[in-house]
């Protein structure tokens, strides 16, 4: 049965770091054009990536806090109109806009985002100040994520294992003493955070009033050195010192013949089906004040996930252990209702992977850049497609279509057969349309295939840790002609919007 949740629709994948604008990468300033235009063109959703503060080499998917926002996509232009900052204060840089420049970005916005959050912190006459000081009080997560940001400052970057043992094991005469001498730093990040939530909302408000539902994402696993593990340590596999007996990762597949060393902690989930999960819920529920909807990032690691030493050379070296199971989806269900979940099955898919998949009502995924690699039985082709389920040209992981035609020249006589005649200049667009047709009740394609991009344009390469998530979004790029033909596909396999 169609979860209702997923009407039949279509809609495009740009993470918001890939908006246009004017200060090295894309913020939340660029979104209402970008929702407009959705709009224009017939489409139902806008999905992104991950919307927690990004990791290493700048990953949304190794945070250092699974609960916070991610405060460098906040839009100076907002914080103007709310009085926090004058127009003058905001010298334009020059910046390249083809891919995003995080350091520079962030090294522009960061004097400013301190200069906002201070003006609303000390001035008790400003209309915000008595929604920061509710949001203050009321968000546990963010005060504890702002002790954390601010004693890793103090503590020159280290990770928390690092820190003097009364920080690194919370001691409460330790802790308290922290938030006090620190308190500065950490209400300059709730702030943040607030002025964050507050701008999304606006975003989100926008989309709504469009017709637009956004699906988010949340990945399976969080930074080793994150506030997460260091506020709930006994839910990790972690040893006394706080370090991980094992890591996660994936075996060789189709990305990587090493497979993928993430060396992120794996779940004690153990001691989390003790706590009935409640880590979880909290989590879903966070992420779910952002989005309509969440794809759940490795959901084989459900049923049963990669473990690898964490002396290992890479990630040819681990087994599979037991996930968690039907009993974690059992348990959130009951604590929060309908699940508006897309559970990401791909990679090493079994018979228990489907299972959990189905005995947990959640639509997967079907990958059209996977479908023509050996013959008529490929899962992925669009005549095994269920109706549960959301279809993609390809993802965030995937190269684009366009640079996928290229790069697999074995496939074409298969794709060929099935798509008509194609050739590097029409194989985007019509893998996208093969997209819309299908049975799938939910159709999502990259922003690149709709431009039909090469290489040049991926987002990411799994298992290489540089270069990533900066592709951009050119201004002048989204034009009506453009809109008028993904509605006309819309319009043809009933996705309008």
């Amino acid at each position: 049965m169609v979860n209702p949740l997923f009407p039949r629709a279509a809609g495009v994948l740009l993470h918001p770091t890939s908006l246009p604008g004017p200060h090295g990468m894309g913020d939340l300033g660029g979104a209402p054009a970008f929702l407009d235009w959705l709009a224009t063109a017939g489409m139902g959703v806008w999905q992104v990536l991950p919307l927690v503060p990004p990791g290493a080499a700048h990953s949304p998917y190794a945070s250092p806090s699974a609960f916070s926002g991610n405060t460098w996509l906040i839009a100076l232009s907002g914080l103007v109109a709310d009085g926090l900052l004058h127009k003058a204060e905001i010298v334009e840089p020059t910046v390249p806009e083809a891919r995003a420049d995080f350091a520079a970005a962030e090294a522009f916005k960061a004097p400013l985002l301190r200069l906002a959050a201070d003006r609303l912190i000390h001035d008790r006459q400003h209309p915000l100040r008595p929604g920061y000081v509710k949001y203050y009080h009321e968000q546990h997560w963010a005060v504890d994520a702002g002790l954390f940001h601010a004693i890793r400052q103090q503590e020159g970057h280290t990770a928390w294992w690092h820190w003097p043992k009364p920080l690194r094991t919370r001691d409460p005469q330790a802790i308290a003493h922290a938030l006090e001498a620190l308190t500065d730093d950490v209400q300059r990040y709730v702030a943040l955070q607030y002025l964050f939530d507050r701008q999304w909302h606006w975003v989100r408000n926008h989309a709504a009033h469009r017709g637009i539902r956004i699906i988010g994402d949340v990945p399976i696993y969080v930074d080793g050195d994150s506030v997460d593990t260091w506020r709930h340590p006994e839910l990790f596999q972690l040893d006394a010192h706080g370090q991980p007996r094992k890591v996660a990762g994936v075996p060789p597949d189709y990305f990587a013949e090493k497979g993928q060393f993430w060396g992120n902690p794996l779940y004690d989930w153990n001691a989390m089906a003790r706590d009935r999960y409640r880590w979880w819920a909290a989590r879903l529920r966070r992420t779910l004040v952002h989005v309509d909807a969440l794809r759940i990032d490795h959901f084989r690691g459900f049923a049963a996930y990669w473990a690898i030493p964490h002396t290992a050379p890479d990630a040819t070296h681990g087994s599979w252990l037991r996930g968690p199971g039907l009993p974690l989806f059992t348990a959130l269900r009951r604590e929060m209702g309908a699940l508006p979940l897309i559970a990401e099955d791909l990679g090493v898919v079994d018979d228990a992977v489907v299972t959990l998949r189905d005995k947990s009502g959640l639509p997967g995924m079907k990958v059209l850049q996977f479908a023509f690699g050996d013959d008529a039985r490929n899962p992925f082709l669009p005549h095994h497609h269920q109706p549960d389920s959301v279809v993609y040209t390809g993802t965030h992981d995937n190269d684009t279509t366009l640079g996928w035609w290229l790069a697999s020249p074995d496939q074409h006589a298969r794709v060929r057969r099935y798509l008509g005649p194609v050739d590097a200049s029409t194989v985007a667009w019509r893998m996208v349309e093969t997209a819309f047709a299908s049975v799938a009740h939910t159709a999502i394609v990259p922003m690149q295939d709709v431009l039909g991009l090469g290489t040049e344009a991926r987002m990411n390469v799994p298992g290489v840790a540089d270069g990533n998530w900066s592709w951009r979004l050119q201004s002048g790029l989204l034009d009506g002609r453009l809109a008028g033909r993904l509605r006309e596909l819309a319009v043809t396999y009933d996705r309008l919007r």
